[in-house]
């Protein structure tokens, strides 16, 4: 049973995490890989919508994904944006990225690499890794405009979605430790955390979840 307390907690997560940026015409989109297919569903629909006139996928497989998408994350995202009718010709696929710097990094230099002019980046990701997500982004790749995009949802709904609350709070207590750890190792620029965000995350923590922290002296995952 998840407390008012926990809920109210996450739901303090799930909305700093949200940007709040509106969607609009950009160079290209990026669809960031992982456990969630919402991630193609909402690059498929920003492409169709005249948001971009063209998609990379890029992520490989992980532990969560390895038996879901055998072939890759971002083979399996461009199976996906094909079924709801973005050509093929308009998608690239990036499938070494292991990590969100790699993301960036491996989509980076594929478009380079065609010589395609990029200017400014609709960001693609899961709804509680937007922040995490256009923090790395900046980093990595700063002389671009980045503008933050996913699946709109409540947290209720995502829970519903995936089935899992106790996953769900655990990985919004993940994503919002990256934030705090990752700009001391140069993995992403500073954001400024309000204290009733940091309590909240910490309270989640002593509450037990922990699951998706970044273990001490880790590499980035």
């Amino acid at each position: 049973m998840i407390s008012a307390q926990v809920w109210a907690d996450a739901q303090r997560l799930w909305d700093f995490q949200q940007m709040g940026h509106t969607p609009r015409p950009c160079s290209v989109a990026v669809g960031l890989g992982s456990h969630d297919l919402g991630v193609a569903d909402t690059t498929a629909d920003l492409y169709r919508r005249g948001m971009a006139p063209l998609v990379v996928f890029t992520g490989a497989t992980s532990r969560t994904t390895r038996e879901r998408m055998p072939r890759g994350e971002a083979e399996h995202y461009r199976d996906r944006a094909m079924e709801l009718g973005v050509p093929e010709s308009a998608i690239i696929v990036e499938p070494k990225a292991r990590n969100t710097g790699e993301n960036i990094r491996f989509s980076r230099a594929l478009l380079e690499e065609r010589g395609i002019p990029v200017s400014s980046v609709l960001l693609v990701s899961k709804p509680y890794e937007q922040r995490r997500a256009y923090a790395t982004a900046r980093k990595l790749w700063p002389d671009v405009e980045w503008v933050s995009a996913s699946t709109s949802m409540t947290l209720a709904e995502y829970v519903d979605s995936i089935r899992d609350a106790r996953l769900v709070i655990d990985m919004l207590v993940g994503a919002q430790h990256r934030l705090k750890v990752y700009p001391r190792q140069g993995f992403m620029i500073e954001q400024q955390i309000p204290e009733d965000v940091a309590a909240a995350c910490e309270r989640l923590r002593a509450q037990g979840f922990t699951s998706r922290l970044v273990p001490e002296g880790a590499e980035r995952r």
